[in-house]
């Protein structure tokens, strides 16, 4: 996989698939910029080069078409005051406006398309809708990793019109960052795994678990586990179809000589509220009508000097509901022990993107890790051993 710092852009308009899907607030605000901060190393690189550069984005899911709400136009003003530059906007990705625009573009200039997930042709990966796509650039760069798992028009077909394409920066750290946790961890490796399913993160437990020396298991899907080893776990969530699944990874990671750490004990609340009554319980003895909404004081101690003895950390999901504050204090000491066992004994931490992320920038501590990826569904692909379709078409 070639990546940008191997061509010079000198006069050529490259057409970069970025991820701006950003969250925005009732007046179209972004909330969160992280993913535009991330990409704009490449679009500097390019730009320095004397190249032009012509963006490429999704926005939410719109169903049938455009939607003002959806509108890259949006994040117009926000990008061109992180660029320096006033950003030329497309009311189209394709058809006479992208051409007329993307033809005009000079050297240093940038230009946004409007979202091509407005066409359907884009999540169905249409050839045709691709061309169109590719005939407004000279170049393909892909730096959106946070799509990279999806085989859609923009972030994969569009490539194979292009004889010269690269990965931006974000991909190519993404990729590399994730190769350092997956073949050449230092030991010990520790994996924290949290969120609410077990289903979602079946296969990449499973594949973690012939690679790790320790595996911390929190948030809701611990209680499954609880449930299938006998446990009483009151009201808290459970998939009753993953109890055998539950039994066989705690087999298969004492036979492969991981120790598998389950949170001992909840912070459990009498409703699902930030106000609700609250205790602390064994999490094989939660009372009925009692669910656990975060990871007890026991369990953060050992989790905490689990990692904080580690080399290697991947972390992927909160300990419990961590936007609502009371239930974010075992997430948050999570982030706390990352942080330690990055700064003051050298280790490399991973943040797998999503809630994770968020949790992480929320607290700061964003740069006092070792890498915060911007793709929580395409890392975790990655971590299964997937061959991911915007990678692969860069390769080819």
């Amino acid at each position: 996989m070639k990546t940008i710092d191997q061509y010079s852009f000198s006069g050529k308009k490259a057409l970069i698939r970025v991820d701006f899907n950003v969250p925005l607030n009732a007046s179209f605000e972004i909330t969160d910029d992280t993913r535009i901060r991330a990409a704009l190393p490449t679009i500097k690189k390019i730009l320095d080069d004397g190249g032009s550069v012509i963006l490429m984005s999704h926005l939410g899911r719109p169903k049938e078409g455009p939607e003002d709400k959806f509108s890259l136009r949006h994040i117009v003003d926000h990008l061109s005051k992180s660029t320096n530059t006033t950003v030329k906007f497309a009311d189209d990705c394709i058809g006479d406006s992208a051409k007329e625009k993307a033809g005009e573009l000079q050297p240093g200039e940038i230009l946004l398309l409007e979202n091509v997930r407005f066409y359907k042709e884009e999540t169905k990966g249409d050839e045709e809708f691709a061309k169109k796509l590719a005939t407004l650039g000279d170049v393909y760069v892909n730096d959106a990793f946070g799509s990279a798992h999806r085989a859609h028009a923009s972030t994969t077909v569009a490539a194979q019109f292009f004889n010269d394409k690269f990965a931006g920066y974000v991909m190519h750290a993404e990729i590399n960052n994730a190769k350092k946790v997956l073949e050449a961890p230092g030991k010990p490796f520790t994996a924290i795994m949290g969120g609410a399913k077990i289903s979602d993160k079946i296969q990449v437990i499973e594949n973690l678990l012939d690679r790790v020396d320790n595996l911390i298991i929190g948030g809701g899907m611990s209680y499954t586990f609880f449930k299938a080893m006998g446990g009483k776990i009151g009201s808290s969530l459970v998939e009753e179809d993953k109890l055998d699944l539950a039994n066989q990874l705690i087999k298969k990671a004492k036979d492969n000589g991981v120790d598998l750490k389950l949170p001992i004990d909840s912070v459990i609340a009498d409703k699902f509220d930030n106000d609700a009554n609250t205790q602390i319980a064994q999490n094989n003895m939660i009372p009925d009508g009692w669910m656990g909404l975060d990871i007890g004081p026991e369990a953060t101690e050992v989790f905490a000097k689990a990692i904080k003895e580690s080399q290697t950390i991947l972390w992927n999901g909160p300990m419990g509901v961590f936007e609502k504050s009371n239930f974010a204090k075992g997430t948050n000491a999570i982030a706390e022990a990352v942080v330690e066992a990055t700064e003051k004994n050298g280790a490399f931490s991973l943040i797998g993107g999503g809630d994770s992320a968020a949790a992480v920038n929320s607290m700061g501590y964003g740069d006092r890790v070792s890498y915060v990826s911007t793709g929580g569904g395409a890392l975790l692909e990655y971590m299964e051993g997937k061959t991911l379709p915007g990678v692969a078409a860069l390769e080819k």
